[in-house]
C-alpha cells in the first residue's frame, strides 16, 4: 500500500507541473460546454419562442390573400414584414440579411383560389346527386407561392417552414370550398359562427417525453450537452497521461522501475487512480457549472437525475474507459507529438460517429456497426438514460456491461502492448 501511495503522489506532482495539460482537461471543456449549450439553447429559443422574419409582397389585391396572411400570422412562428412588389428589392433585403425569408403570393391568387374551389365543392355536390354550376378546370390552377429562403438555413428548418406555410394555405382553401358549399346549398353566405366551428375544431395533441420515472419535465439544451461535454472532457485526459507515459518511457523510467523491489502495475494502477480522480473532478466542475453559473447567464440550469450514486457510478466506468484508453495510447505512441496528435483526433473521431456531434438516430443506418465500437457512444447513452429519460443505474446497464467490455478489452491490449515492447 504505501508502494502505491508513494507512486499515487509522484503521478500527482507529474499532473501539477503540466500546467497546459490541466488547461486542455479543465478549460477546453467547459467553454465547449458554455458556447455549444449556448448556441443550441438560442436556436431551440428561435424555433419555440422568437419569432423568424419574414418578408411579405403580396401582389394579390383580393381578399383571399389577407385571409392567408392573416392565417401565416396566427402560426406565431412569424414576424410579417410587408414588402414593395419589386422582386429585386427583395433580393437586396435578403442579401443584407435582413430577413432569412421572403414570401411572394402572386397577382391571381385570390381569383385562381375562388375558381377551385367552385370546382371541388361542384365535384362534392356531384358527388351528392346535386347539380352544380360547370367551371372550366383549368381557371382553378393557382399559381404557386415563391418562398425565398437564404442558403444558410438547413433543410429541416425548411421543412418545418414549408409544413407551417402548407398547413395556412391549407386553411384558406379549405375555408373557400365550405364557403362555396353552403352558398350553392342554401343560396346565402356561411355564417361566420358556423365556419368558425367548423375550423376551429381541431383535436389538440398532447406532447409527453418518454421517461422512465413518469415525469414529464421537458429536457432542456443544458442536458443534452453537459453529459456530452463531460465525456468528451474526460477523454480528453489523453493529452496529459499519453505524454506523460511516453516521457517516462523515453527517460528510462520503465527500466529503472524494474531494478526495484516493485511492479510496473502498481505504477499502473497509481496512474488509473489519479486520472481517474481527475475524470471524476471534471465531471463535478462542469455539472457544478451547469447547476449554478448557467442561470447566471441565462441558460437553462442543469438538473441532475434523481439517481445520484447511478450517476456516480455511471461517472466513475466513463472515467475508467477514457483512462485505460489514454494509457494505451501512451503505450504504443513513440513520441509525445504522437500521443498528442493521435489521441487528439481520435478522440473527436469517437466523438464523431458516438453521437456525441450528430445524434445517433440522424446517422446512417451503415454507421450503426461503427457507432457500436466507440466507447463515447456508450458514456452518452448511459448518461441520457439517467438525465433524459429519468432512469436509475439498473436501467442503464444496457449500456454500461458493454463499456465495461470494451475497457477490459483496451486495459488487454495494453498489457500485450508492454509485453512486446519488453517493459514489464
Amino acid at each position: 500500500m504505501f508502494k502505491l501511495w508513494a507512486t499515487i503522489i509522484k503521478d500527482i506532482r507529474i499532473l501539477t507541473r503540466d500546467k497546459v495539460g490541466i488547461l486542455l482537461m479543465f478549460g477546453m471543456p467547459i467553454l465547449l460546454v458554455v458556447i455549444v449549450t449556448s448556441i443550441q439553447n438560442s436556436t431551440f429559443q428561435l424555433i419555440n419562442k422568437n419569432k423568424i422574419s419574414l418578408l411579405v409582397c403580396n401582389q394579390d389585391t383580393g381578399h383571399i390573400s389577407r385571409e392567408f396572411i392573416e392565417a401565416v400570422d396566427k402560426i406565431g412562428m412569424f414576424k410579417l414584414v410587408p414588402v414593395s412588389a419589386d422582386q429585386n428589392a427583395i433580393m437586396a433585403r435578403m442579401h443584407t440579411k435582413d430577413a432569412l425569408l421572403a414570401m411572394v403570393i402572386p397577382a391571381d391568387f385570390s381569383a385562381k383560389t375562388t375558381a377551385k374551389a367552385k370546382i371541388v365543392a361542384g365535384k362534392a355536390l356531384n358527388t351528392f346527386g346535386l347539380d352544380a354550376d360547370k367551371i372550366d378546370p383549368a381557371s382553378g390552377n393557382v399559381g404557386p407561392v415563391t418562398l425565398y429562403y437564404q442558403p444558410i438555413l438547413q433543410e429541416s428548418f425548411r421543412r418545418s417552414i414549408q409544413g407551417a406555410l402548407y398547413s395556412a394555405l391549407q386553411l384558406t382553401q379549405s375555408k373557400q370550398v365550405l364557403k362555396s358549399l353552403y352558398f350553392s346549398i342554401n343560396a346565402k353566405p356561411l355564417p361566420a359562427k358556423l365556419e368558425n366551428e367548423l375550423l376551429s375544431n381541431q383535436i389538440p395533441i398532447n406532447e409527453v417525453p418518454v421517461s422512465r420515472d413518469g415525469s414529464r419535465n421537458i429536457p432542456n439544451a443544458s442536458q443534452h450537452n453537459v453529459p456530452a461535454w463531460t465525456i468528451f472532457a474526460m477523454f480528453f485526459v489523453v493529452i496529459s497521461l499519453g505524454a506523460s507515459i511516453v516521457r517516462e518511457k523515453l527517460s528510462g523510467s520503465f527500466i529503472r522501475l524494474k531494478t526495484l523491489p516493485t511492479s510496473y502495475f502498481v505504477a499502473l494502477l497509481s496512474k488509473q487512480l489519479t486520472y481517474l480522480a481527475v475524470t471524476m473532478l471534471q465531471a463535478a466542475v462542469i455539472f457544478a457549472i451547469g447547476i449554478w453559473i448557467f442561470p447566471l447567464i441565462g441558460l437553462p440550469a442543469l438538473n441532475l437525475p434523481a439517481d445520484v450514486l447511478g450517476l456516480i457510478l455511471v461517472s466513475l466506468i466513463c472515467g475508467w474507459c477514457a483512462v485505460s484508453y489514454a494509457i494505451c495510447i501512451g503505450v504504443f505512441a513513440q513520441t509525445q507529438e504522437q500521443a498528442n496528435g493521435f489521441g487528439a483526433v481520435s478522440i473527436v473521431i469517437l466523438a464523431a460517429i458516438g453521437g456525441l456531434m450528430v445524434p445517433s438516430f440522424a446517422m446512417p443506418a451503415s454507421f450503426a456497426l461503427i457507432m457500436k465500437l466507440s466507447p463515447l457512444h456508450w458514456c452518452l447513452e448511459a448518461y441520457y438514460g439517467l438525465f433524459l429519460e429519468g432512469g436509475k443505474f439498473t436501467d442503464v446497464l444496457a449500456n454500461i456491461i458493454p463499456l465495461l467490455l470494451i475497457t477490459i478489452v483496451i486495459q488487454a491490449i495494453t498489457i500485450v502492448g508492454l509485453k512486446v515492447k519488453k517493459l514489464i
